[in-house]
């Protein structure tokens, strides 16, 4: 059997109130509406309740025995749900979303800066992880949603699609591949290139795209991120591959990203959320500026 909180609340408030009238204007019902409760209440425990006369309203046996229980029950759940009440307050004081590292470096200060003028005292938690560690944080709720590679799976993840991203070579600006319209993996052999940590995602989507032919690749240097790649280009130690994203250039004086073909090489961006479960306000205004910001 079902719990009636609704026949439960109308029971508790014609007792303590002794009257069908102040109870209705108590609760903000029609006394037609309260008694339909009341009836439904009794009919459903199989007992009276209330002992009715013309002047007045007194409880049965029955009435008397439940009203004690009744209100202990009303004010746990009232409780509950104040408790609850206040953890959504909390939550809606910070927000948390996952990102790429390699967007998250050079977008993100952009993009907060603009969503802070809509939420000024929003405290807001970034998650710059992997692909698969930002997607368990989305799994686990530790995140509302986050940016990510469409590949990531998860039978309790939505992904929606962003925008397709091309993976460039950055080289110095005095270097001959800076002035070329588009450079080939080819023309690539016997460079010294710095390679990503498989951790980041992103390597396997190179190795995917040319097979055997990475092998004839000089990868000479390891980092784990592309920034430190980066830093190593501009001091001409080698050159990398990395998504386009990834680098400023207008930031990063001196590098060039340059196109690659043959074969192109590009990731899938996607917005990960949890299946189920909706966005908080200053959640969804975030990602409006993070579509806006990363569209193509």
């Amino acid at each position: 059997m079902r719990v009636d909180f609704l026949g439960l609340e109308a029971f508790v408030a014609i007792a303590e109130r002794g009257s069908f009238l102040r109870a209705a204007a108590h609760l903000n019902l029609s006394q037609t509406a309260l008694s339909h409760r009341m009836r439904k209440l009794e009919e459903d425990l199989g007992v009276q309740l209330l002992a009715r006369t013309t002047r007045q309203i007194a409880l049965t046996a029955a009435g008397q025995d439940l009203l004690p229980k009744a209100r202990r029950l009303m004010a746990e759940l009232e409780d509950e749900l104040t408790a609850l009440r206040g953890q959504a307050d909390v939550r809606q004081e910070r927000v948390a979303f996952g990102c790429l590292p390699t967007i998250a470096a050079y977008h993100l200060p952009r993009i907060l800066a603009a969503f802070r003028e809509r939420h000024p005292e929003m405290a807001v938690k970034i998650f710059d992880n992997s692909a698969s560690e930002i997607a368990a944080r989305v799994q686990k709720g530790e995140a509302e949603f986050a940016i990510g590679i469409v590949s990531v799976h998860g039978w309790d993840l939505d992904i929606a699609p962003l925008r397709k991203e091309p993976f460039v070579v950055l080289c110095r600006e005095d270097h001959p591949f800076a002035a070329m319209a588009f450079v080939n993996w080819a023309q690539l052999e016997g460079t010294p290139l710095i390679r990503i940590s498989p951790q980041a995602g992103n390597r396997a989507l190179i190795d995917d795209a040319l097979g055997s032919r990475r092998e004839s690749l000089n990868w000479r240097y390891e980092v784990q991120h592309v920034q430190t790649a980066a830093s190593m280009v501009a001091e001409g130690i080698g050159l990398t591959v990395v998504p386009k994203l990834g680098v400023q250039i207008g930031g990063s004086p001196g590098l060039a990203a340059v196109p690659l073909r043959n074969p192109s090489v590009t990731r899938n961006l996607g917005v990960i959320t949890r299946r189920g479960h909706s966005l908080s306000d200053p959640a969804k205004h975030l990602l409006k500026l993070m579509r806006a910001s990363l569209k193509e």
